[in-house]
């Protein structure tokens, strides 16, 4: 049985890109799938194919058991969706926009004034409440967006790069917000390129890269086809990097990097902890002066760079002409909206 997020085969072009190049998914009910990938991927696209802002050239969606295609209204009654720019009414203050969003909804008077209370103290912006929004800085108005998402708890929930801007405290309490709605069954695609975030809430992953599902699994399982543990070695003096790089190469299975403005040489080993002794003693015999050196897991960071060639990027997407072709053709610049009653919907087009 479909999961409540199910697609198969969408395909997005935008003139002579292939913004999605066949993308199947399932994500069963009651769950976490973070979808990751470098800007351009792909990632963006997929979220607006499924949430009704964008129509694909071909394949098939369902959204709690809902078809994307047929029925885009019903399925707007059953999600929620934050996306990556803040979409909020700039001339109502932060109270006015929650109680807003709550009366789309259906929600008495009453009660979407008592629920914008609470998201406005679990947000952080009680103190800025009756101010209006577009006072606010860039932090406290993405604050307000998510939490103008969360104005009901909808089956399904769709985030794009969601804590993007927010300092380290308001990103952790949007993951304590995120693990209470699907403790108690909301399904969740979260779109991230922090790596951590991925890591904490997901209980499935999946890699996209040029518009194609390229891997998929647990964390666990996609850092164990990367191969066992690292090294890592920075460098004292810059001048020592070559002759460090190829002592790591002859103890590695694998290509080192470098990230020459830290210093820093990595190469996948196997041998453990004696091995590590090992390399110290060559590296001193071979006279580099160390900063630091240690041994660790891959990290989803080391999964990126096996199947996609490069690191994650934290960086807007679009940068990169995610929907490539943006500006031009077929309105494919940043959407951004959120299922309601009446299908409140924002599109603006970057």
């Amino acid at each position: 049985m479909p999961g409540a997020i199910y697609a198969e085969g969408l395909v997005k072009t935008f003139g002579d890109v292939r913004a999605l190049d066949g993308v199947d998914l399932d994500v069963p009910e009651g769950t976490v799938l973070g979808m990751l990938g470098p800007n351009g991927a792909g990632k963006t696209t997929a979220v607006r194919v499924l949430t009704t802002l964008l129509r694909p050239d071909r394949g098939t969606a369902t959204v709690a058991g809902i078809d994307v295609l047929a029925h885009p209204d019903r399925v707007r009654h059953s999600i929620g969706l934050s996306g990556q720019f803040a979409a909020v009414d700039e001339y109502l203050t932060g109270r006015e926009n929650l109680m807003m969003v709550g009366q789309l909804y259906q929600m008495s008077g009453r009660d979407a004034k008592r629920r914008a209370g609470e998201l406005l103290e679990r947000f952080n912006l009680s103190d800025a409440a009756d101010r209006t929004a577009k006072t606010y800085s860039g932090g406290m108005r993405r604050r307000l967006d998510l939490a103008a998402a969360l104005v009901v708890s909808p089956p399904v929930m769709f985030m794009d790069e969601p804590t993007t801007g927010l300092d380290p405290r308001n990103r952790q309490a949007l993951w304590d917000v995120i693990q209470e709605l699907v403790a108690g069954g909301t399904t969740l695609l979260l779109t991230t390129q922090y790596l951590e975030e991925a890591d904490r809430l997901a209980h499935d992953i999946c890699v996209v890269d040029h518009g194609k599902v390229i891997a998929r699994g647990t964390s666990d399982q996609l850092k164990a086809r990367t191969g066992g543990e690292r090294v890592e070695v920075v460098v004292h003096a810059p001048e020592h990097l070559s002759v460090a790089d190829e002592v790591l190469r002859g103890f590695g299975k694998g290509e080192s990097t470098i990230e020459e403005h830290t210093r820093k040489l990595t190469v996948p080993v196997a041998g453990g902890a004696k091995l590590l002794a090992e390399v110290i003693r060559e590296l001193d015999t071979r006279g580099v002066e160390i900063d630091d050196i240690g041994l660790r897991r891959p990290t989803l960071d080391d999964v990126f760079i096996s199947l996609t060639g490069h690191a994650a990027e934290a960086a807007d997407e679009s940068a990169a002409g995610d929907e490539s072709g943006a500006g031009g053709s077929g309105g494919a610049g940043g959407a951004k909206g959120r299922g309601a009653a009446g299908g409140r919907q924002k599109e603006a087009v970057k």
